[in-house]
């Protein structure tokens, strides 16, 4: 069974009901797979063809969706492109990804041999071949290219195939959404391009609708989700954070039944108010890009006092396992890397054959580059990220970007960035820097505008005579961070 499939089978099943809503336009499941098939065929007569790479450049909206599962049924690769980035940033991914089209709103950030701007998609779907688009791809072909990285070197692709996201889906329905139904509704409030878009396949199998939000904003949310019925959503900590700000002491009215967290450190203070005031609906759900969402899971009924720092159990239909350096399975209270392994896992890094065998094991096994351990119930607890990515309001952030952007200014020799704890962001970036003159650190914050999207830009700044480092000469980051966080001094 393909993606499309899926979509075809839904528009058949449940017809005219809601698919796709917004203030503006409601979209039924019929008329989703009729504009998935139309702009499908119209992309293939532009001249692409299978495994072609589409970049996707849009905010949250129903433009967007469509897109993203007519290039799955006309067997292209998308490359979604997040909306927060700056044109610089959306360029390299544009390049590196080798797009041959991209789909976007404003002004293209890099040229492609085809580029579709969102207001030419109705005259296309409109004008095209009226049909089911099937293009046969196999299960380890690539379906979408999710950008990641590391400490060093550029954000890398993770290859993700027709199997994963299958995968994905069939673990959310049997461990994390196993009550979906036609009376369900999904509230997207955060980016469709991030961790909320993995949920839209799961609720239109079941024939529930998925209401979108442009952005998020905690009035807007509350109004959504009463006037919706939202059973159903995804937020990042910061996101809860101020969800609970605007609730206040008042009756929320909601009809969550579930609200599936992740992409970030929550506190347990926000965590344990959450609890307090919306009830026992918080799902944990523990992944990255290259296993997304679909590492391990924390339930509703496991979120008690003791456990509220713990990541949950593994999937059903996923491995995971923590071993030491010698690649040894480790004990309970041991700690380790986190690996895991299954059909969730990505195939590999586009282009990048030495860091694919770096991270995937002869046998399957994926590195995530996560520290752990597991309680004496099979709970796995995250202790560190072994790569050092700081997660703000839930995005990734990569210090290397971050520092190479730094020493772009004159004035700065030396860089090390770290996250440092945050109550709302999770964690805000911040960048001790060495000067070879004299320059006060809003200036070194303000050069980044234009090099870094706004959440990797940073937020605290100190000088300091000089970097520790180790014995072959590299930041020694952990060390910047814990003499940040014992001494902190916001710019």
């Amino acid at each position: 069974m393909q993606i499309g499939d899926l979509i075809t089978r839904a528009g058949r099943w449940y017809g005219d009901r809601p698919c796709l809503v917004t203030d503006e336009r409601t979209v039924s499941f019929a008329e989703f797979d009729t504009l998935t098939d139309r702009l499908g065929h119209a992309l293939l007569a532009r001249g692409l063809r299978t495994g072609d790479r589409v970049a996707v450049l849009m905010g949250n909206g129903i433009d967007g969706v469509v897109c993203y599962y007519a290039l799955a049924k006309a067997g292209l690769v998308r490359v979604p492109l997040n909306a927060r980035e700056t044109p610089v940033e959306h360029a390299y991914k544009i390049e590196d990804s080798q797009a041959r089209a991209l789909i976007h709103a404003g002004e293209p950030p890099a040229p492609t041999e085809i580029a579709i701007d969102v207001a030419e998609l109705d005259g296309l779907i409109a004008g095209a071949h009226d049909g089911p688009c099937r293009v046969e791809v196999g299960p380890d072909d690539p379906l979408r290219l999710a950008y990641t990285g590391g400490t060093t070197g550029k954000p890398k692709a993770v290859v993700l195939t027709n199997r994963s996201e299958l995968a994905e889906v069939s673990n959310f329905l049997v461990d994390l959404l196993p009550n979906l139904g036609p009376d369900s509704v999904m509230l997207h409030a955060a980016p469709i391009t991030h961790g909320s878009g993995a949920f839209f396949l799961p609720h239109l199998i079941k024939g529930a609708p998925s209401v979108i939000l442009p952005k998020f904003t905690a009035a807007g949310f509350l109004a959504a989700a009463r006037e919706h019925r939202a059973t159903s959503t995804f937020m990042v900590p910061t996101m809860i954070a101020m969800l609970l700000e605007e609730i206040g002491d008042t009756d929320p009215g909601l009809a969550l039944e579930r609200l599936c967290y992740g992409g970030a450190p929550i506190p347990t203070t926000v965590l344990a108010r959450g609890l307090d005031v919306l009830g026992p609906v918080f799902a944990q759900l523990y992944g990255q890009a290259e296993a997304p969402l679909a590492i391990s899971c924390l339930q509703p009924w496991e979120h008690t006092p003791e456990r509220l720092t713990s990541a949950g159990k593994p999937y059903t239909f996923v491995e995971v396992d923590v071993r030491d350096r010698e690649g040894r399975s480790l004990g309970v209270g041991e700690v380790g890397e986190v690996l895991t392994r299954g059909p969730h896992t990505m195939h590999h890094y586009w282009r990048r054959p030495e860091a694919t065998a770096e991270t995937i094991e002869p046998d399957g096994w994926l590195h995530t580059g996560d520290i752990g351990r597991w309680d004496d119930a099979g709970y796995l607890y995250l202790l560190d990220r072994r790569h050092d990515v700081i997660i703000s309001g839930g995005f990734n952030v990569y210090p290397r970007e971050v520092e190479d952007a730094l020493l772009t200014h004159p004035a700065v020799a030396a860089a090390a960035v770290v996250g440092l704890p945050d109550e709302r962001w999770g964690e805000r970036v911040a960048a001790a820097v060495v000067v070879r003159s004299d320059v006060e650190p809003d200036e070194i914050v303000a050069h980044c505008e234009g090099r870094l999207a706004g959440f990797k830009r940073p937020r605290h700044v100190e000088i300091w005579p000089e970097l520790p480092t180790s014995p072959v000469g590299k930041s020694l980051r952990r060390e910047v961070r814990t003499r940040m966080t014992a001494a902190p001094s916001a710019v």
